[in-house]
């Protein structure tokens, strides 16, 4: 069994896609990052920055191929991760799903799975922040992080013009990690047009259509909340990192 802790978040549905994928049990902890349970103690235990996803495998982690009858090799000993990237690479080999046999092809996903990570996850961050949650307009920053999110938007859609995914041809983590921060309530937020992008939109159409997609987008979305939190929650989760800054 695994522990998700998460909120409904792009990055916390890299985590719960990627456990429908892969077919394992798994528990969910909401960690409502709104009013600041990411800095319980309790949490911070479990991941030490304060984000959601993390993980804990109470099987530890043995390898379980996918299609097996039983857990191959259980270490028997929980295992704590956090950070997004490192939960699916693990998930993927621990199951043997979603991750290429060669190593040619594992590093072609590593590669655009670290530009999710390294780019457009920040990135596209840094442009919700400043469209929709910033406590007032900041207009330098609006123009440079929505200019840069429609920049990565462009790398995506040369791609998608050549490969039928970011990888290649098939299905794998990279779009896992990428597909959430694209999905349509959060191009709203970043005012993306994704007929600007007509590769990125038929690879969002297909991912968008897989059964566990589906089901890890819709873990939670009655809470989810895009745009400008009410005061209570402002108050809350500003004044939390403010005092972070300390």
């Amino acid at each position: 069994m695994i522990d998700l802790y998460y909120w409904p978040t792009p990055n916390g549905h890299k985590a719960s896609i990627m456990l429908e994928e892969v077919g394992l049990d798994y528990q969910v902890h909401p960690v409502n990052i709104l009013k600041g349970d990411q800095f319980s103690p309790e949490f911070l235990a479990i991941s030490p920055n304060n984000r959601i996803p993390a993980i804990v495998d109470h099987d530890g982690p043995g390898l379980r191929r996918a299609g097996a009858a039983s857990v191959a090799q259980a270490g028997g000993t929980p295992y704590t991760l956090f950070e997004s990237g490192a939960i699916l690479i693990y998930l993927a080999e621990k199951t043997g799903t979603l991750w290429p046999d060669s190593k040619t092809a594992q590093y072609d996903v590593l590669k655009w799975l670290f530009f999710q990570n390294a780019n457009v996850g920040p990135m596209f961050g840094q442009c919700g922040h400043f469209q929709g949650y910033a406590p007032e307009p900041v207009p330098y920053a609006i123009e440079r992080y929505h200019n840069e999110t429609l920049r990565l938007y462009g790398v995506m859609d040369k791609r998608l013009g050549e490969r039928a995914f970011l990888a290649g041809n098939d299905y794998s983590l990279a779009d896992i990690a990428t597909y959430p921060w694209c999905m349509p309530v959060i191009r709203d937020l970043h005012k993306v047009d994704i007929a600007e992008f007509p590769n990125v939109g038929r690879w969002l159409d297909e991912i968008a259509a897989r059964p566990a997609v589906q089901r890890g987008t819709a873990l939670l979305a009655d809470v989810m909340k895009i745009g400008d939190p009410d005061e209570e929650t402002r108050e809350a989760f500003f004044g939390k990192q403010q005092l972070e800054r300390r």
